[in-house]
């Protein structure tokens, strides 16, 4: 059985979307753990982390979503478990989910650093289940040489296999390969992929964007599937924003305070995928019958504009179950620029 450990530089490298498509194209029997959950969701007293839940639909996983995680919290953690009776409960864990499974995906935090007072940062992960580490490296050109760079030189590899690095979201990958790869080969860093970034895989439905912000929905639930490309906090004036191409781009979402019923209204006539309604504030009947009518999403949160927008922009834009399209086309990216015999010697591909 093969133990993969995939880790990143920085946070919404995009490991899951890696896992997913490694999954696919390898088309075998999956098992998957996310040790110290992040992404955390409470629904029906049960805790679990978003990645674990949404592995477990793609891949309809027997294993409970909050079966594969051992905490949430680092205070909790710190006090409730030492290094053996982590390393101890990892194994455990390990156990559970990897019965009859020929490959195990074991997701780190948020980056490589994430968890490492209480034992679970990727490296502690990798030695304590004896697993294959991978590290996916993204950014502007500038940022990954530097990452990569901080990697070579003081990130402690001994006694570890270490497979390599995939370096993702690439915006030109011509100029990166001629430009930038060869100096990364210097540093005798093994790289095992490298990505370009796909426009149709940042995008998001309005849906998955209220299950992210925990948001209610007020009205226009028939529009949830209705697809996100832009953000736009509606802080102008009426005519600011009827003159504005912004408001004019269908798969734009609109953050506004609830108390603005003028911009409220002139984003639903200019038809845009969703409105966030900000602070807690519910609109006019007038307004929850209209977005209604229109299916367009009506979405409350208690968070500030600016809040709920900087919250909005570090959401990793992940696929959902129903999402076959960007299912697929992971799986593709996947296949066409990454080196599946790094991971089995029989790879499809």
């Amino acid at each position: 059985m093969d133990k993969f450990v995939i880790t990143s530089m920085r946070e919404s490298a995009g490991k899951t979307s890696l896992i997913i498509g490694l999954a696919k194209t390898l088309n075998n029997k999956l098992g998957y753990m996310k040790p110290f959950g992040a992404r955390f969701i409470y629904k029906k007293k049960r805790l679990w982390d978003y990645d674990a839940a949404l592995i477990a639909h793609i891949f309809d996983l027997d294993e409970a979503p909050e079966d594969m995680s051992i905490g949430f919290h680092h205070s909790k953690l710190f006090y409730s478990l030492d290094e053996e009776a982590t390393k101890a409960k990892l194994l455990e864990t390990l156990g559970h989910v990897s019965k009859n499974k020929d490959s195990i995906f074991v997701e780190a935090g948020k980056d490589i650093y994430f968890g490492t007072s209480v034992n679970l940062d990727a490296i502690s992960l990798a030695r304590s289940l004896e697993g294959n580490l991978l590290v996916i490296v993204s950014g502007d050109e500038d940022t990954i040489i530097d990452d990569v760079s901080f990697l070579a030189r003081y990130i402690r590899m001994d006694g570890l296999s270490f497979m390599g690095v995939v370096i993702n979201k690439v915006v030109n990958i011509d100029d990166f390969n001629d430009i930038y790869l060869p100096r990364i080969r210097q540093m005798d860093v093994p790289v095992l992929g490298v990505i370009p970034i796909i426009p149709e895989l940042t995008y998001f439905s309005a849906g998955f964007l209220a299950d992210r912000m925990f948001a209610k929905v007020l009205a226009g639930e028939s529009g949830l599937n209705r697809q996100v490309q832009n953000i736009v906090v509606g802080s102008m004036g009426v005519d600011a924003a009827m003159k504005s191409p912004l408001f004019q781009d269908h798969h734009q979402v609109v953050i506004i305070s609830g108390d603005r019923s003028d911009l409220i209204l002139t984003s639903l006539e200019s038809q845009v995928a969703a409105v966030i309604l900000s602070n807690n504030i519910v609109p006019s009947s007038v307004i929850i019958s209209k977005a209604e009518n229109l299916g367009i999403p009506l979405l409350l949160v208690s968070t500030d504009t600016h809040e709920t927008a900087k919250r909005i922009d570090g959401i990793e834009p992940l696929p959902t179950k129903e999402d076959i399209e960007k299912i697929n086309l992971i799986e593709k990216m996947v296949r066409d620029h990454v080196d599946l015999k790094a991971f089995v010697k029989d790879a499809q591909g």
